[in-house]
């Protein structure tokens, strides 16, 4: 058989092919990973690379030892927004709660405001920033949702503008839109029903006819959507061939989760209050539970997502940023492994994972998430040789270099590996 030839090599790796079950992260030592265009053609032994493939003409990257990952896919962001809510979280430090805020005339309604008031270059340059600093963390793969918007046609502007940000980014990652229903519109809060009512005879069609979005999601929540409402929308959703997930248990128990398992969801996120009923639905129809660690410790909880016991019950489960203006400003990956580790009590093997296979089964990418013969070539080569130094350094940038669909989009100062090897 001939070999294959390659136009990239990371060499002399540690690669972590996290396709082995979601608390093995696949470590092989000594190894490399050979690229053919936008796809991995070979992974193996480094001293079996010349056998194996012929990388004459390839571009070869010495990891020294360091670790070789999948691109992370962050399968749940908010990054579409205009404005700031500093003022909301010093009153949360002060000892108001999210809700109370919320219910006072801020959170999201503060974050709408300024949204639907911002033109549509200054919205795509800051979703733009906000990306671009995932990507340089080793974000290949993003999760976008609308939901700032609330209405009809602010909805759809929005997607829009999260289809323009892939062309934006030039490729250097895959974009993959939600539509958001986050709260009723204040304009039709007299008029629930007749809300969701033209959601689903409307805007939901014209989404899918546009094909504006892959997502549809419902924030299950109180001063949210309700269980039945939520069902309405992403049933309509389903029906025109939008995958659903659910925005469920974040500050309550509103049976979020199970409406997920109900209705097929693709994931249920948050799940800080999930109870053993949910747990046993989630497992049974097999819906992925997104983690948002961030979340909790910018809202100042201490009740995390039961994470041991969702794996322990065989639900699978991704990790992500939520990075959104009123419950996770922030686009740090490094400090989302280490509160997975910390607060989820998850291990670092099954952080990386979760970040990296998990999310990709939440966004149904088979081809993402994984280092394997076939699989698409996004890969990072972090400053360090293991995920448990991914964890163990919080908060800190460790990629050195990131590469999309085959291609170098990323590459970090020699600085990132100070303390790392």
């Amino acid at each position: 058989m001939s070999r294959p030839a390659a136009t990239l090599v990371l060499r002399n790796a540690v690669v972590a092919t996290c396709d082995r079950g979601p608390s093995d992260a696949g470590l092989l030592p000594g190894a490399a990973v050979a690229v053919d265009g936008r796809r991995i053609a070979w992974v193996g032994r480094d001293r079996d690379l010349e056998a194996e493939v012929n990388a004459a003409g390839a571009k070869v990257i010495d990891a020294r030892g360091g670790l070789v990952t999948p691109g992370l896919v962050d399968s749940h962001t908010h990054l579409v927004f205009a404005g700031e809510r500093a003022g909301e979280f010093a009153l949360r430090c002060a000892g108001r709660t999210y809700l109370q805020v919320a219910l006072s005339g801020g959170g999201i309604a503060v974050t709408t405001r300024e949204t639907r008031a911002a033109p549509d270059e200054q919205l795509l340059a800051a979703a733009a920033a906000r990306a671009r600093r995932l990507i340089a963390q080793g974000v290949t793969t993003l999760e976008v949702k609308s939901g700032y918007g609330l209405d009809a046609p602010e909805e759809l502007r929005l997607l829009r503008i999260v289809h323009q940000l892939g062309a934006a980014l030039g490729g250097d990652a895959t974009i993959l839109p939600t539509l958001l229903f986050h709260a009723v519109p204040p304009e039709h809060v007299g008029d629930r029903a007749g809300f969701v009512r033209e959601a689903c005879a409307s805007l939901i069609p014209q989404v899918a006819r546009e094909r504006l979005a892959q997502f549809c999601d419902v924030f299950v929540e109180d001063g949210a959507f309700a269980p039945d409402e939520a069902r309405r929308l992403l049933q309509a959703a389903k029906d025109r061939g939008l995958v659903p997930r659910v925005h469920a248990e974040q500050l309550t128990a509103g049976g979020g989760a199970r409406l997920a398992a109900e209705l097929g969801c693709s994931s249920a996120d948050h799940l800080e209050e999930l109870d053993d009923a949910g747990i046993a639905a989630l497992a049974a129809a097999r819906v992925v539970a997104g983690l948002l660690p961030l979340s909790t410790l910018f809202l100042g909880s201490e009740r995390y997502a039961p994470a041991r016991r969702l794996l322990e019950a065989g639900v699978p489960v991704s990790l992500a940023t939520n990075m959104n203006p009123g419950s996770a400003m922030s686009e740090n990956v490094g400090l989302t492994l280490s509160l997975a580790c910390l607060k989820l009590r998850l291990t670092p093997a099954e952080a990386l994972v979760a970040f990296t296979a998990g999310g990709a089964r939440a966004l149904r990418q088979p081809d993402l998430g994984r280092v394997a013969r076939g699989a698409d070539a996004d890969l990072v080569l972090w400053g360090c040789g293991s995920p448990e130094h991914l964890a163990w350094h919080m908060a800190v940038n460790h990629a050195l270099v990131v590469v999309k669909h085959g291609r170098v989009v990323h590459e970090a100062a020699p600085a990132a590996m100070v303390d790392c090897r």
